[in-house]
């Protein structure tokens, strides 16, 4: 498959929050299983705060989730607060890693400028909808010609058909996504989520990427980028979503999923990681636990192929 590391590399995983708000079970649940993957081959764990999203960016909200991960256990090797050869790993620092690498595929002719419009691409009534349900996918207009010279381009990505397949640590061999090709930086000189995570990924050597499921969709893309950089993408890991009560995604609209509001009404970091890992298979629903016990029992087998719905207490 087109994401095989070698095995003789060194275990190098991460957790990449975006400091948006408070941490919730969700987000805790996916750091507790890729720090438990790290801990049990021995390898690295790095921390990464995914922030180009400035508008979202909520104050003081990085700094809550460095609390809160210390809080349930869950240290890491590399990040915010330790030093390591990687620094800075706060996204918002590392705006001319992703120029640089921009570059390099426009070079290579990985990426064009685009200048048509949302509103023109939706008017295009044959075009499907790409992964994520993120808009239409993109008929191709300005791949061989800017089709409005006039305007500030957008970048986009010459996705390779067909879309890179790879194995997933949870779902096994997944094929690829036909995405179409996608953004990569904005007009407004945003940079995309997806350039600046393979960018990321690679600097710091992440040897397997564990994330929600929501994202698995993004691999193909991700895969290609990496090898248009003439790059090896990562292993894959893709962890089922803890949902609320009516079967949508955990969100503010849940009382008392954070953390930090759980921590306030006396709940401990052990009765909470127990419960994250009941809804893995880990532990039955009462059991109180540290992350370090869990390390020994970890199985990728017991792991839900599909969301679990958790009650906020």
């Amino acid at each position: 498959m087109a994401n095989d590391v070698p095995s003789q590399k060194r275990y190098r995983g991460r957790f990449a929050p975006s400091p948006t708000g408070l941490l919730h079970l969700g987000s805790a649940r996916t750091a507790l299983v890729a720090w438990l993957r790290a801990r049990q081959r021995d390898g690295d764990f790095v921390l990464r705060m995914e922030d180009l999203d400035t508008p979202r960016v909520a104050p003081g909200a990085a700094d809550a989730i460095l609390r809160d991960l210390r809080w349930l256990g869950l240290d890491w090797d590399e990040g915010p607060d330790v030093s390591g050869p990687h620094a800075p790993y706060v996204q918002s620092e590392r705006r001319a890693q992703y120029s640089a690498a921009l570059r390099t595929l426009e070079r290579t002719g990985y990426v064009y400028p685009c200048t048509c419009s949302r509103k023109e691409i939706a008017a295009i009534a044959s075009a499907p909808h790409g992964p994520e349900d993120d808009g239409p996918r993109y008929p191709g207009t300005c791949r061989s010609v800017v089709s409005h010279p006039d305007r500030t381009p957008s970048f986009r990505f010459r996705m390779p058909e067909p879309a890179p397949a790879f194995i997933d640590a949870v779902f096994g061999p997944t094929e690829g996504s036909s995405a179409g090709d996608f953004i990569v930086m904005r007009a407004d000189g945003f940079y995309a989520y997806q350039l600046a995570v393979v960018v990321d990924d690679l600097a710091m050597r992440i040897t397997e990427v564990v994330r929600g499921e929501d994202l698995r969709a993004s691999t193909s893309r991700q895969i290609a980028i990496a090898h248009a950089l003439g790059a090896s993408a990562p292993m894959y890991m893709h962890v089922p979503l803890v949902l609320g009560p009516d079967g949508e995604r955990l969100s503010k609209r849940h009382a008392s999923t954070a953390i930090a509001e759980l921590r306030d009404q006396g709940q401990s970091a052990e009765q909470i990681v127990g419960r994250l890992a009941a809804t893995l298979g880990l532990v039955d629903d009462t059991t109180r636990v540290s992350p370090r016990q869990l390390v020994e029992g970890f199985d990728l087998s017991k792991i839900p192929h599909t969301a679990t719905r958790l009650s906020p207490v």
